[in-house]
This record gives structure tokens, sequence and C-alpha cells, in this order.
């Protein structure tokens, strides 16, 4: 996609919309996942932003700290009730520059793929290995499966993702398999005018995660459906991967 830039996707704007378009329903059950695998902390999420996930979780008593690039998506999480509360590093979560370790390192949604090249994502792997305690787990929300393929014809989509009376917004997708990019963009229309949300990512196979993980000296350690634990099928559309070191 010419000229973008990954801020584009995470800046001002989009901070303003982001908690309300990322209500999927299986915030609860994700939390509770979570809270079981920190067994009391401490945690670190990868890709924070509003706090979505980490504010639930902080408030079950485990310690969360995060690491994000844009301050527009932090400050919405440090106007949340106990935002103040929960560190942030600023940064690429690629590097994982932060000083420690964790019971539990998770990055949630397909953020993981906001990394554009297979060396870097191989390199947060690595990074996360180096920050997790003796029995401590690495979560992986996403992964390229056939029930996403089947969701798409020609290897792309338009759906619609909300009309109004006076306003609607819609989302274009498309793939291009040989470099494993996806390249996205969410337009709203209104009487006010057109604004746009770019996307792009480099996603993987479910395998090519275990992969990454061998490589940084991790090894899959359980893999699910959903947040519920629900099986691992074909027909999945969400991977829940758990990596636990060798």
């Amino acid at each position: 996609m010419k000229d973008y830039k990954p801020i584009m996707t995470f800046g001002a704007d989009n901070a303003e919309i982001y908690d309300d378009l990322a209500v999927r329903g299986d915030e609860a059950a994700t939390v509770a996942f979570l809270e079981e695998l920190a067994a009391g902390g401490p945690a670190l999420e990868l890709a924070i932003g509003t706090g979505r996930i980490a504010l639930p979780l902080a408030a079950t008593g485990v310690r969360v700290d995060g690491i994000d690039f844009s301050a527009p998506m932090v400050a919405k999480l440090r106007a949340k009730q106990g935002g103040d509360e929960i560190a942030v590093t600023m940064g690429d979560f690629a590097d994982v520059a932060v000083v420690g370790s964790y019971r539990l390192i998770y990055i949630v949604f397909n953020s993981l793929f906001n990394v554009l090249t297979q060396d870097d994502q191989v390199r947060c792997f690595q990074n996360v290995a180096a920050h997790l305690s003796d029995g401590g787990s690495f979560v992986v929300e996403g992964g390229c499966t056939l029930g996403f393929l089947d969701h798409l014809r020609a290897g792309q989509y338009v759906e619609a993702e909300s009309i109004e009376v006076d306003a609607v917004r819609f989302d274009l997708l498309r793939l291009d398999p040989a470099t494993q990019m996806l390249y996205e963009n969410h337009v709203h229309v209104s009487q006010h005018g057109i604004s746009f949300n770019p996307v792009v990512q480099r996603y993987t196979w479910p395998t090519e995660l275990d992969l990454m993980a061998r490589i940084a000296g991790l090894r899959l350690k359980e893999r699910w459906g959903g947040w519920n634990r629900q099986a691992f099928t074909a027909d999945s559309y969400n991977v829940i991967s758990v990596y636990a070191a060798d």
C-alpha cells in the first residue's frame, strides 16, 4: 500500500473510535483465560493500546505492564479508571524493551501481524522468550485459517461494518498470498465527509508461528479455536496459541 505508515492505523482519529469498534463479546473469556495463565503475574501485553484487555486483567489483581508505539492509544488508556497504574513502555513491541521477566506475555487480536517482516516477527518471539520467567507462557491470538480464507472471494472482500441513515462504514480487504501481505482499509462516509483507516499486516499460518517459536526456544503447549477453549479445527475463525520454554 503506497505511502502507508503503521501509525496511520493507530493515530488520534482511530484511537477515538477504537473501543467502540473493538467490542467482540469475548472480552470476559479472554481475561479469564489470561488470568489463569498469569497465575498471579506479572503479565506483559504487547500492543496494549487503549487497555481493552489489560485493564480488566489488572482488575483481577494481576500486575500488568504494556508496550505500545501509539501515544493517542495510550492516552485513551491513561484516561480510564486504573489506566495510570499500568506501566507502559513506548516503542516497537517487537523489541520487548522492558526490564525483568514475566509469568505471562500476550498479544491479542491480530496485532502480531502489524510487524511487517518475517525477520521482525521472529525477533519478537526471541525477545519474548528472553523475558519469560520459568514456567511462563507466551499467548498469541491470530493466524490465517481456512475459516478466514473461505470468507474471501478471489482473495478479497468488501463488507458493510455499519449502516446508518446518515453514515456508512465499510471494510475493503485484499490478500497477496505470494508475500503473505494483507491490505485493508476501513472507510467511513457521512454527511461530514469521508475518512480512511488503512491497515497493512503480514499474516502467518499457525504452523509458521510454531516454527518462529521453535527458533526462539519455545514450544507449542496448547492451541484453541477461541478464548473459551473451543477445539481448533479447519473451520476455526480464530487461533489462540500458547507457547512455553523448552
